[in-house]
C-alpha cells in the first residue's frame, strides 16, 4: 500500500505539471469543457485532455472545473440564459433532457451519422446501458462520460480473524444482515461496541438500488408515474432499519465519516461509489482491502450514476465537429479504459477489457470481476427534472424520518409519490398553456 500511495502521489504530481503545459496553440479549433472533476479525478482528466490535446495538433480542448455538479449545474443554466454556453460540458440525463426542451444542444446520433470512421459496431461496443440512459426521445442526445457503479468495500483482515473466508463476502441481503451480526463487537467487554458490520448513508442511491434488487422500478416506463412506492419499495427501506435499529449492527455516517471510520477499521463493510477507492488509495489503505459487487436480493439490477457529456449548439460548426471528434476519442476503446484505470470509473465500452491494464487489475483482483458485471444488469434514474428534487425528497423526508422512526415506510414513500406526481402535473399543465 506504501508503494501504491507513494505511485499516486508522483502521478498527482506529473498530472499538475501537465496542467501547467496545457496552453492553446496558435490557429487551432478551441473547445471549451466545463466539468465537475476534483482531486485525483480532474487530474486524471487533464492527462487525459493534454494526451487529445498533443495528438489533434488542428483541436484544442480547454477544460474548466466548476467546483462541484451543483455549480456546474447553476453556471450552466445561466449561461444558456445569456447565450455564453460551453462547447461541451458533463450532462445528468434530467439536465439534458432540459437543455433539450430548451434547443441548445446538438445530438449525437447527428455527427454519428456524418462520421464514416463511426458505425454500429461502434455503438455495439458499449454497454446497452450507455446508450440507453442517453437516448431521450428516441434520440441518442449525448454519450457517456463519467459513470460509476456502487461498490462493497469490505476488510479481509476482520473477516480472517473472524474464522469468515476473506475471499468470500457476503452476495445476498440476508447472508450481509447474518455477517453484519457475527462482526458487530464489543472487544474489551465494557458495553460499547467498538467494531460494526457495516456504516450507511442516507442515499437516494442506496435505496434505489435496494429497490430495484427488491423487483422494484423507480418510475414507469413514460415516466408519468411513480412506482418507488410498491412492496419492493418498503422491503428496501426495512432492510436499512433492520440493520440500524433491530439488529444494531450498523450506523449512520454522514459525508466522509463512514468512509475515515472504514478506513481505521471500525466497521467491516463500507458501500459507496466505485470511484471512492481512488480517493481511498490517496488517504492509504493498511488492511488486505477488498472490493465486490453489493449484494442483492431478488435480482442484480442495479443503478449507474455519474454524468454524460453533451455538445452545445455554436455558430462555428467547426467546433461543434471538434467536440464529437474529443468525445469519440475519449470513449474509445484505449481511453476509456485508461480512464477507468486512473479513476475506477466503469469503461464505457466491452473492449476496453481487452487492453492489458484492465486484464492484470482484473487479474490481480479476482473479485472486482463482480463490481464490473453490475453492467450487464444496470439501469439509470428517469429522465426528468422532478426527479432531482425527489432524490432530496426522499433523502431528507422518507429514508431519514423512517431510519429515525419518524414515519412508516410505506405513508413516507407515499407521501413523496404524491410530491412527484404533482411535480409532473404542473410540468405538463405549464406546457399546455
Amino acid at each position: 500500500m506504501k508503494k501504491i500511495l507513494f505511485i499516486m502521489i508522483i502521478l498527482s504530481i506529473f498530472f499538475i505539471g501537465c496542467q501547467k503545459k496545457a496552453q492553446k496553440p496558435e490557429d487551432v479549433t478551441e473547445v471549451v469543457f466545463w466539468h465537475a472533476m476534483g482531486g485525483p479525478l480532474g487530474d486524471a482528466l487533464q492527462l487525459l485532455v493534454n494526451e487529445f490535446n498533443d495528438t489533434h495538433s488542428e483541436i484544442f480542448i480547454k477544460a474548466i472545473n466548476m467546483g462541484n455538479y451543483t455549480a456546474l449545474s447553476q453556471k450552466l443554466m445561466a449561461s444558456i440564459q445569456t447565450g455564453n454556453q460551453p462547447n461541451i460540458a458533463q450532462s445528468y440525463e434530467a439536465w439534458t433532457a432540459n437543455m433539450i426542451d430548451g434547443d441548445v444542444l446538438v445530438p449525437v446520433s447527428d455527427f454519428i451519422e456524418a462520421d464514416p470512421d463511426f458505425g454500429d459496431k461502434d455503438l455495439e461496443d458499449f454497454f446497452q446501458v450507455f446508450i440507453d440512459c442517453n437516448t431521450i426521445k428516441g434520440k441518442l442526445w449525448s454519450f457517456p462520460f463519467n459513470k460509476s457503479v456502487m461498490v462493497m468495500y469490505y476488510n479481509k483482515d476482520i473477516l480472517f480473524q473472524n474464522g469468515i473466508d476473506p475471499n468470500s463476502p457476503p452476495r445476498t441481503w440476508d447472508e450481509y444482515r447474518n455477517y453484519c451480526q457475527k462482526l458487530t463487537i464489543d472487544k474489551d467487554g465494557d458495553g460499547t461496541i467498538d467494531q460494526y458490520g457495516a456504516t450507511l448513508k442516507i442515499s437516494a442511491w442506496k435505496f434505489e438500488n435496494l429497490l430495484l434488487e427488491a423487483g422494484g422500478e423507480i418510475m414507469s416506463e413514460d415516466n408519468k408515474t411513480p412506482l418507488f412506492n410498491s412492496e419492493a419499495g418498503v422491503l428496501a427501506l426495512e432492510f436499512l432499519t433492520n440493520i440500524i435499529n433491530v439488529d444494531k449492527t450498523g450506523y449512520l455516517s454522514p459525508g466522509y465519516e463512514g468512509q475515515n471510520d472504514f478506513l481505521a477499521s471500525k466497521v467491516t463493510f463500507y458501500e459507496d461509489s466505485s470511484v471512492s477507492l481512488a480517493y481511498m488509495q490517496l488517504t492509504g489503505i493498511d488492511f488486505n482491502l477488498g472490493v465486490s459487487a453489493i449484494p442483492v436480493r431478488d435480482t442484480k439490477r442495479n443503478l449507474i450514476s455519474g454524468t454524460n457529456v453533451a455538445i452545445f449548439k455554436s455558430e462555428n460548426k467547426e467546433v461543434e465537429k471538434a467536440a464529437w471528434e474529443f468525445i469519440k476519442w475519449f470513449t474509445d476503446t484505449k481511453q476509456t479504459a485508461k480512464w477507468s484505470e486512473l479513476t475506477y470509473y466503469m469503461p464505457v465500452r466491452k473492449s476496453a477489457f481487452e487492453e492489458e491494464s484492465l486484464k492484470n487489475r482484473l487479474a490481480n483482483n479476482p473479485e472486482i470481476a463482480s463490481v464490473y458485471d453490475q453492467l450487464n444488469y444496470a439501469t439509470f434514474e428517469p429522465q426528468i427534472s422532478e426527479w432531482f428534487e425527489t432524490r432530496s425528497y426522499l433523502e431528507q423526508h422518507v429514508i431519514e424520518k423512517v431510519i429515525r422512526g419518524n414515519l412508516a415506510p410505506q405513508e413516507a414513500l407515499d407521501k413523496a409519490a404524491e410530491k412527484i406526481k404533482d411535480m409532473i402535473a404542473e410540468t405538463e399543465k405549464k406546457i399546455r398553456n
